[in-house]
């Protein structure tokens, strides 16, 4: 049994070599039997394939950009940058699933100004459009740099903004992915926010929490919730939890922000959403084992709990 536990082709040969020469091997026939004794513990100590699945079958790209432009485009001037990771779906069997899909990622990615474009016209137009905003900052920049009180220019004027996203999951005609965003645009602090988004590549269409729980499952879900939350901040009474940064826990309810893979359903409140700035994002994930009374036999994620 302690054999067996071996996984990984470095350690199995690894280890098999380091017993072999502890062995003292003093006939032709113990060196036969011992060499065939460690094939077979190599064979199947490391083969050990557990709940494996092939990837759907989609293709995915990426653009990326980096941008920055100085105010009355002087290389003195405060700036902004902006920096875009944008992956998609490029490449898949349905053409019709693949326009819908694609239209998600860009809808989710950039914002109803954006829906109906391609993902390249997308980013051009996202990009065209944030620095145009930027440079109607170049008036009151003007207006700063006039003014005789000989104090410095404030540093709200130098502005950045971050996103990417993330295929988390992509298996059994699902599709899982988080969109990340991170800007500043002056103030004490810049803001972040984790957009997690599920679809069925059957279909095309976002999966959503109507579609894989029960009826009325939100305050049974809300609890199991709150209770995950209580205990990753080592709290007993989740009501302590407005002790160390967060607002009312009955406010605490299943917002749709979610992921799904194999293993369960992840849970994102955003900074500001259940808790203050300082708190940042709260994830919580939840095993389909403990909310398996609350999911629908039929979902398009039912595959993934059967498995």
């Amino acid at each position: 049994e302690m054999l067996r536990s071996l996984v990984g082709s470095e350690m199995c040969i690894r280890d098999r070599y380091y017993l072999k020469s502890m062995i003292p091997m003093s006939t032709q026939i113990s060196k036969s039997l011992i060499a065939l004794f460690f094939l077979g513990m190599f064979v199947t100590g490391c083969n050990t394939n557990t709940k494996q699945a092939a990837d759907n079958d989609i293709k995915f790209d990426s653009i990326r950009v980096d941008r920055t432009y100085h105010l009355l485009n002087n290389p003195d001037n405060p700036n902004c940058n902006l920096q875009l990771n944008f992956t998609y779906p490029a490449k898949f069997s349905d053409k019709e699933i693949l326009k819908k899909i694609q239209n998600d990622f860009v809808l989710s990615y950039f914002g109803e100004n954006y829906e109906n474009l391609s993902p390249e016209e997308a980013v051009a137009k996202y990009t065209e459009d944030y620095l145009n905003n930027y440079k109607e900052l170049e008036a009151d920049f003007k207006a700063e740099l006039e003014k005789k009180d000989d104090l410095p220019v404030g540093a709200w004027f130098s502005y950045f903004e971050m996103s990417s996203d993330e295929i988390v999951y992509n298996q059994n005609d699902i599709l899982s992915y988080t969109v990340s965003f991170e800007n500043y645009t002056g103030g004490a602090h810049g803001s972040h926010a984790y957009n997690n988004h599920v679809i069925n590549l059957k279909t095309g269409n976002a999966i959503t929490e109507e579609d894989i729980f029960i009826e009325n499952f939100q305050d049974s879900l809300a609890q199991i919730l709150i209770d995950h939350i209580a205990k990753q901040n080592k709290v007993e009474n989740p009501k302590d939890l407005e002790n160390i940064g967060f607002f009312s826990v009955e406010e605490i309810f299943p917002n749709g922000n979610f992921l799904v893979d194999e293993d369960g359903i992840t849970y994102t409140f955003n900074e500001y959403e259940i808790a203050a700035y300082v708190v940042r994002e709260t994830n919580v994930f939840l095993p389909y084992a403990e909310i398996l009374y609350l999911l629908k036999k039929d979902s398009p994620i039912a595959k993934l709990i059967d498995n």
